[in-house]
């Protein structure tokens, strides 16, 4: 088994999803951003923050090309001094997820997952992550706080209106919620024990998890939140892809982008 050492932080990275909605009939890993496919981006981001010992990437199985990213990637992370991995992805993130666990390294001691589709996250956001964990966290999760309105719903029907009408059920207090991002930070042994008690969930319980911090949090463990950031968009849709290339290119580059 490969080693780092004792203490060391692991970066996964997950890059196995489809990205049908960005309509490049590719893995959304492998979409162009600024002429660099999004996955080598966020590889070179974290990179850049010099948190992780080693990098293990989950991929879409039998997909050459990514393959070829991930060598690349490889080649500057080992110029780096930082371990990397690659392994095949599952059907379920969750699956991903746990492929990548089973190589991180021996001394590793807190891993952080982090979507490929958020290549833009800036280096201080992994740095508050890592700082949480420091402290003591065993887990914790960056996050933003929501400006917009929030409803809850229902199905509901009009006479003349037709099918896809909801009625309010509810309006949560915005001044609690957050929109969660990545990298997502844990102890690397409570990770590995929520991944082991998803195991126990039935298919629906388990289907109503939709990240890392859901599974910890059903374990009854405390999840912590640091503040997110506004470059670190999740990039599902052309419009998302847009504003991504924007936030690269356009003249106002050296204001927008965070170190």
């Amino acid at each position: 088994m490969n080693e780092v050492e004792e203490g060391s932080c692991a970066v996964v990275i997950v890059a196995a999803g489809s990205g049908q909605r960005l309509g490049f009939g590719v893995p959304k890993a492998r979409v162009p951003l600024a002429g660099q496919p999004m996955l080598l981006l966020a590889i070179r981001g974290v990179i850049k923050t010099g948190v992780a010992a080693q990098i293990c990437v989950a991929i879409t199985a039998d997909d050459p090309e990514l393959a070829v990213i991930c060598a690349s990637g490889a080649h500057e992370a080992l110029a780096a001094g930082i371990l990397f991995s690659v392994v095949d992805g599952g059907a379920e993130r969750s699956d991903s997820v746990a492929a990548a666990l089973a190589v991180v390294a021996q001394g590793v001691e807190t891993v952080m997952i982090h979507d490929a589709a958020r290549p833009l996250t800036p280096s201080g956001v992994f740095h508050r992550v890592a700082g949480a964990l420091r402290d003591g966290a065993k887990a914790v999760i960056p996050a933003l706080a929501v400006v917009d309105t929030i409803k809850t719903v229902e199905p509901a029907q009009l006479p003349a209106t037709g099918a896809g009408v909801e009625k309010v059920v509810g309006t949560p207090a915005r001044q609690v919620l957050r929109a969660v991002q990545t990298p997502q930070g844990f102890k690397l042994a409570t990770l590995r024990q929520a991944h082991a008690h998803a195991l126990t969930l039935t298919p629906s319980e388990l289907a109503a998890i939709t990240d890392d911090a859901m599974m910890v949090e059903a374990l009854g463990e405390e999840v912590f939140v640091v503040q997110g950031s506004t470059h670190s968009l999740k990039i599902t849709s052309p419009t998302d892809l847009l504003l991504a290339e924007a936030l690269l290119e356009g003249p106002l580059r050296p204001r927008w982008i965070e170190g």
